[in-house]
């Protein structure tokens, strides 16, 4: 691959981004079940977090759940391996990374903002942080395999068909 960059660095990635990506979403779900609550039946009532919070769970849900998404599509591209499910893996890989940078810059306005925050909700602070950069890397590795198109069964140089007057079935069909 280029660089030599392939499914070896970017299968890594896409466990490690599911793993951080289903964490967060678990944390996500627990806080914004307590703020829903009102904290009814805990030990510590009232809301946790600031006029922020509310908004930055639900695009913090929003972001994860794309975000696993994205590392699926991204299995089924290294388990294929071929042009067109690179298109999907890096869709889907783009859109959650857009999600994620919008969850960073609203727990970075969170953060800022201050007030009484739990151990969780700094941690979910942390990963969508962490989980931004984490995502540009597997988006960039992910496109790696595209740059030379090395290791694809079905780039234009390695058709089945050699004959030029012979193209794709769907242009035949026209």
């Amino acid at each position: 691959m280029a660089f030599g960059i392939g499914r070896g660095m970017t299968a890594p990635l896409a466990v490690l981004n599911f793993i951080l990506y289903f964490i967060s979403a678990c944390l996500a779900g627990s806080i914004l079940n307590h703020n829903l609550d009102g904290g009814v039946g805990s030990d510590d009532p009232g809301l946790i977090g600031n006029v922020v919070t509310s908004t930055f769970l639900i695009i913090a849900l929003i972001a994860s759940v794309v975000g696993m998404a994205s590392c699926l599509a991204g299995a089924h591209h290294l388990r294929l391996w071929r042009t067109e499910t690179l298109a999907a893996a890096a869709a889907t890989s783009v859109i959650a990374w857009l999600l994620t940078l919008l969850a960073m810059g609203i727990a970075c306005k969170e953060i800022h903002t201050g007030g009484y925050r739990t151990k969780r909700l700094k941690t979910l602070e942390a990963f969508m942080i962490i989980l931004a950069f984490l995502e540009l890397l597997y988006l960039l590795t992910t496109h790696a395999g595209s740059v030379t198109g090395e290791g694809y069964t079905n780039t234009p140089g390695n058709r089945a068909v050699k004959n030029p007057n012979y193209g794709t079935p769907a242009a035949t069909a026209v």
